[in-house]
Formats: structure tokens, sequence, C-alpha cells
């Protein structure tokens, strides 16, 4: 029998705070998504239902205890902190209330949560300068940058908010090779100095840019079950991740949004091993592979990978909860 991917311990990279919202608070969204603009349709409703202060720190509380009960150890949470402000006429407020609820939702889950500023390509410049000023003004629990949302807008314009997070000690992480091809990963790694990819599925079709990634040892942030629901892979089986794996590149694996595809990170653990016949060595090497990619300081990342190895040795038994 395998083992229980629950009680796989599990760092989880790639998550929007507005996709992680319990379904009581927000509307449901639809059964198909007819594309990616159909998708950030209901990511602006959602948004518009997160109005108070206790919105945000409730939000973030419950992410931190759903992610514990779903034996994740450790997260990187990604966070649209400036243009909440922007639409709410708060300025910093969002994020302060955010990080309130993850220091509370960290102590009484027993979670390490750290935060991910993200800023769309398609808001005003200003507004990615206002999410990197937050982002350094908070070097405790917010680890990182990125540009994200649609991806065809070039990333030319944010050099210099790239390298004034760079210089600040914020790391780079910026979606890409998702509805985009492999240009705007490129993109990412030179323009944007990216420690890490959004995404990244397209690269497979630039055998250089796969090559690129592979030398530079650039991790991806593959939610395959997300990419299925917005339309931008046909099915489950016919997802690029044995390709990606097989390319060599250093793969990792997360939800993006769980409250649309319905999947845990668990969830999406038991996915690969029953679609993709991957082994519990296998998934163990992709639960490292996202402690490596982590930005989680170097003692934890040395206790999950010793956990890791220890639920690999665990004799295995039902996998009740997936």
């Amino acid at each position: 029998m395998s083992r229980d991917l629950v009680a796989l311990p599990k760092v989880h990279l790639h998550v929007h705070l507005e996709s992680t919202v319990r379904p009581e608070s927000v509307p449901p969204p639809p059964p198909v998504f007819t594309g990616f603009g159909a998708f950030i349709e209901w990511t602006t409703a959602v948004r518009a239902c997160l109005c108070s202060d206790a919105d945000f720190e409730r939000a973030a509380y419950q992410f931190c205890v759903d992610s514990a009960a779903d034996g994740v150890r450790y997260a990187e949470l990604t966070f649209t902190a400036a243009a909440h402000g922007v639409r709410l006429g708060t300025g910093d407020r969002p994020l302060q209330a955010v990080l309130a609820g993850l220091r509370a939702g960290a102590r009484d889950a027993g979670i390490d949560v750290r935060l991910v500023l993200d800023h769309s390509r398609r808001r005003p410049l200003e507004w990615a300068e206002s999410t990197v000023r937050m982002a350094a003004s908070h070097p405790d629990l917010v680890v990182g940058f990125g540009v994200a949302g649609e991806e065809a807008p070039p990333l030319a314009p944010y050099a210099t908010v790239v390298d004034a997070a760079a210089e600040a000690g914020v790391h780079l992480v910026h979606h890409a090779g998702e509805t985009a091809g492999p240009a705007s990963v490129r993109e990412a790694l030179r323009i944007g100095r990216a420690e890490r990819i959004g995404h990244g599925i397209r690269a497979l079709e630039d055998r250089d840019v796969v090559a690129e990634l592979r030398e530079r040892r650039v991790p991806l942030e593959v939610c395959p079950s997300s990419n299925v629901a917005v339309g931008l892979v046909p099915s489950a089986a016919e997802h690029p991740l044995p390709a990606l794996l097989d390319a060599g590149l250093a793969v990792t694996l997360s939800t993006d949004m769980p409250a649309v595809t319905g999947r845990t990170l668990s969830a999406e653990y038991a996915a690969v091993r029953e679609i993709f016949g991957a082994t519990d060595d296998e998934l163990a090497t992709l639960a490292v592979a996202a402690v490596d990619a982590s930005f989680a300081p170097d003692a934890l990342k040395a206790e999950l990978r010793a956990d890791i190895a220890g639920w690999l040795t665990h004799h295995p038994h039902a996998a009740a909860h997936c």
C-alpha cells in the first residue's frame, strides 16, 4: 500500500491567498473556465469580497490552519498587496492584516508561512515600486517579489524595480511560461533575474530555454490541476510534468488556486501518483525539490529533508486522506 500523503512533510511554493479563501466567503468558481480571462474575472470578484482588515486577517489565518491540516510545514503564500491597498484606499493595511493573520495562524497551527508579494503586469509601474518597498519593509515575513498575471506584456519596464528588489535582499519569483511562450521564461531569467519561475511549463517549446533553466538550476513551480482548470493544458494526463522532469529541470509541485481546483497539496501529490504512476520515492524527491527551492531558513530546510526521509522509512499504509 502507498504511504499517506498528508503525512508527507510538504513545502508549498505557489499559492495565491485570494484563491485559498474558504468557499463560504466568496463567489463559487464556474465549473469550467473559458480561458485565462475568465479566471481573472473570477479572481476580481473574489478580491471584491475582501474589504476589511478582518477579512484579510481571517483569510491568512485560515490558510495556515488548512495548510497545516494537510501536512504542509512551510509555505510561501502569494499576495497582491499594493492592488488591494489601492482598491480600498487603505495603503499597506491589507498587508498588515495578512501579516497579523499569518503570525497568529503560524502560532496556533504550528506552520511556518512567508509571503511573496506579486504585481500584475496590467497594473501601473508605480504599484510595483510600492510592492517592493512593502516587501523590503518586512524582511521577517516577506521573502519575495514577483511580476504575475497575463504574461504577454514585456518585463523590460520592470528592470529598475527588479534591481531595487535585488538590492534590498528581496528574492525574485516571476510568473512565466504559462499563458505566454518560452520567450517569457527567458525574459524572466534575464531581465527579471528570477530565482524561481511560477509555472514555466511552456519552456519545453524552446530547447535553449530548457538548457538555460537546467544550467542555472532555476526551479519551476508547477501546478498541474490549475493549468488544466484554466484551460492551458487539455487534461491532467496530457500535462507536461513528466517531460519537465525528463528534461532534467528542477520541478516542484504546488496548487496555485486550490479553491478553484478543489485540490489540496496532498491531493495534488496524489494525482501525480495516480495519473503518472509516481512512486513514493519519486514523490519524496518532488517534496525535497520544493524544500531546496524555498527561501526557508537553512535549519528548517535540514529538518524538513530529514523528516521527508523519515516518511520514506516508515512502512506504507492506506492513504485514507487522499
